[in-house]
């Protein structure tokens, strides 16, 4: 037994790498026949790329300098123009796409665990506690999502910290919908009545047979809710509840640049192109990396609930 123990751990050793190499293989292969699925791919990586480029740029962003106010696109070392206080416009939507994705996988990855684990505990347990479960995420659900963050937003106060809460609290309900649907099926599995008939309790089922198989729906599901997330966040920013000054966001800028759109039209259009190909970009991939992960998945992206 021993002499064939060592065997058997290079064999697994070996296995593991190539089992990686095959996932992101396939991947590759998926991306290559999925024009639209690269292109969202590369825009993200753009404006991760773009998001981290403006932490260097964060001093341009906030300083004012009023003798520079409104200078055009091409001004000497301001190549999307400036706005009313001398900001660097570039900079600016540099850190509002920063910003907009750290809430929006911030509220996304905290209400998606909230929702997983309410939803797989109301589909395995069942009786009153999936009830309870349920019912309050219908009520919620049967709330507009703007119209419930902006009454939470108006009573604790806008900025980012509450902003993530608020967005979180909207958007937990299809987790937990999705998840208990899938635990409801999976509970009948063979495998789970196996690990209930050795004795196996509720908490470790749910971790060890129940939430892997959970996984992929999920990441694909929380991959389409992030451009929610960053929609519902420029929206509320641009109402004057969401990322305050002087914190630069695309919702904000968009408010700012209304007012000048016939002055310097440059302030409203190149945030909007930003928050417009953003949003694109993370709905491709997405949808690409929804369709790889699960191919049953895309047709629960359309339970993502619309602003």
């Amino acid at each position: 037994m021993s002499a064939t123990t060592p065997g058997a751990g290079a064999a697994l050793e070996l296995a593991r790498p190539a089992h990686s190499r095959r996932l992101a293989t396939g991947f590759w292969r998926f991306a290559r026949s999925s024009p639209a699925a690269t292109a969202g791919l590369v825009l993200v990586l753009f404006f991760a790329a773009l998001a981290i480029a403006g932490v260097a740029e964060h001093s341009a962003a906030y300083n004012q300098n009023l003798m520079e106010r409104l200078d055009p696109p091409g001004t000497a070392g301001h190549l999307l123009g400036t706005d009313t206080l001398g900001r660097d416009v570039l900079a600016r939507i540099m850190n509002a796409v920063r910003i907009s994705l750290e809430i929006g996988a911030a509220a996304v990855a905290i209400a998606g665990t909230v929702g997983v684990v309410l939803g797989m505990v109301a589909g395995f347990v069942g009786g009153w506690v999936d009830d309870l479960i349920m019912r309050i995420s219908d009520s919620v659900l049967a709330i507009p999502i703007v119209l419930l963050a902006l009454s939470v937003l108006v009573v604790i106060g806008g900025g980012i910290r509450n902003l993530i809460i608020v967005i979180a609290f909207t958007q937990w309900m299809t987790y937990a919908r999705t998840a208990r649907a899938e635990t409801l099926a999976l509970r009948q599995q063979d495998f789970v009545r196996a690990a209930r008939a050795l004795g196996a309790s509720r908490t470790r089922i749910l971790r060890r047979n129940i939430l892997p198989h959970l996984l992929p729906s999920a990441i694909a599901l929380a991959t389409l809710n992030v451009s929610v997330a960053i929609l519902l966040e420029a929206g509320l920013s641009y109402l004057g509840l969401g990322v305050q000054p002087p914190d630069p966001s695309l919702g904000s800028m968009l408010t700012e640049g209304r007012q000048y759109i016939f002055v310097a039209s440059w302030l409203a259009i190149y945030p909007g192109l930003a928050l417009l190909l953003l949003v694109l970009a993370i709905n491709l991939l997405g949808d690409g990396l929804s369709t790889f992960l699960d191919p049953r998945a895309h047709h629960r992206s359309s339970e993502v609930k619309p602003l």
